[in-house]
């Protein structure tokens, strides 16, 4: 009689296929200038920056345990940025919204310093009182508008392209660009000895201490790392609106509440929840839009289900159904049977 053996891998045949599909999605969302309309353009690009801001905030709080209701500082920092550097630092677009990654990595140095003597309850309401100063602090800039906010020139616009329709696809590329390098990043991330030393805080971080993780400074890189790529989202949400103001750049509803409605209803601390979280929110959006707050209750009544059904999400519900893993982060053990 013979032994079977075991392997032991992360890739699946579902990662693979998943991986083939996405390719090919991945080229036809590149070809978007092509065959779809300016509105759908539109929506398919604030559907790709609220992707890469509930990835960002996942990989926080799924992952790092750090639970935010401030995030919209850093959105609002990165839209404020690439104003500020475009019309007074004269600096191209694109090269200011680097930067003003550059700026919120920078930033968040001394506010996470700050806020991570925080725990829990009392971390998350730091993060908002945080994000208030934030926009109480640029409304007294009156260079940028103060409290009325302020348009992008129109020189500094045209200087994305000469053409509207060369501005819109150039506008869309760099949103999808922005979803597909936060999601490749975090996922590699996860994949690093980094990320499997903050999946095991999230698991345990008193086994993680006892084990020798530096939990404060793991977590740390975290805050940094996501509020420096969420400045940049920021910066490229500000571009496309081509106007801003303290209380729309700053918007707790619009950059935190329904990323993390996303981030709940798709399935916290998972790559692949994120995505579906975003899809099934702009479905309900562009669906029940026009019925005004009755939206909102709507949005509150699919949370609460979702978290009394399928309290892992509903990427967790799919892949406790079918064992199913898009992005592999944990390795598999596979039986093989003998010849």
């Amino acid at each position: 009689m013979t032994t079977p053996t075991y392997s032991v891998t992360r890739s699946s045949q579902a990662a693979r296929v998943g991986a083939a599909l996405g390719g090919l999605v991945l080229i036809l969302l590149i070809a978007a200038p092509w065959w779809a309309g300016r509105a759908d353009m539109r929506l398919m690009g604030e559907l790709f920056l609220y992707l890469a801001l509930a990835s960002l905030w996942n990989l926080m709080a799924g992952y790092a345990g750090l639970v935010s209701v401030g995030q919209q500082a850093y959105v609002g920092f990165g839209g404020y940025m690439l104003f500020a550097l475009t019309m007074f630092g004269g600096l191209h677009p694109v090269a200011a919204i680097a930067l003003a990654g550059v700026l919120g990595a920078l930033i968040s140095i001394p506010v996470a310093v700050l806020i991570f003597r925080l725990r829990g309850a009392y971390f998350a309401i730091g993060t908002w009182v945080i994000a208030e100063v934030f926009r109480l602090g640029f409304a007294q800039i009156s260079t940028l508008g103060g409290g009325s906010g302020s348009s992008l020139p129109v020189a500094i616009v045209r200087s994305l392209a000469s053409k509207r329709a060369l501005r819109e696809s150039l506008s869309y590329w760099l949103a999808l660009g922005a979803a597909v390098l936060v999601i490749t990043a975090v996922y590699f991330f996860l994949r690093s000895r980094k990320g499997l030393a903050l999946t095991a805080i999230r698991d345990n971080e008193t086994a993680a201490s006892s084990l020798g993780i530096d939990i404060w400074r793991t977590k740390f890189i975290v805050y940094v790392v996501t509020s420096a790529f969420t400045a940049m989202i920021g910066a490229l949400i500000f571009l496309q609106k081509l106007r801003i103001s303290p209380d729309a750049a700053f918007s707790v509803n619009d950059w935190t509440a329904f990323v993390i409605f996303i981030v709940v209803i798709g399935g916290i601390g998972t790559i692949e929840g994120p995505i579906i979280g975003t899809l099934v929110f702009f479905l309900l959006r562009e669906t029940l839009a026009d019925l005004g707050t009755t939206y909102l209750i709507v949005l509150g009544v699919v949370a609460i289900v979702v978290m009394l059904k399928a309290p892992k999400g509903l990427w967790g519900l799919i892949r406790s159904r079918f064992d199913i893993q898009i992005f592999p982060l944990g390795y598999r053990v596979i039986k093989r049977n003998p010849s």
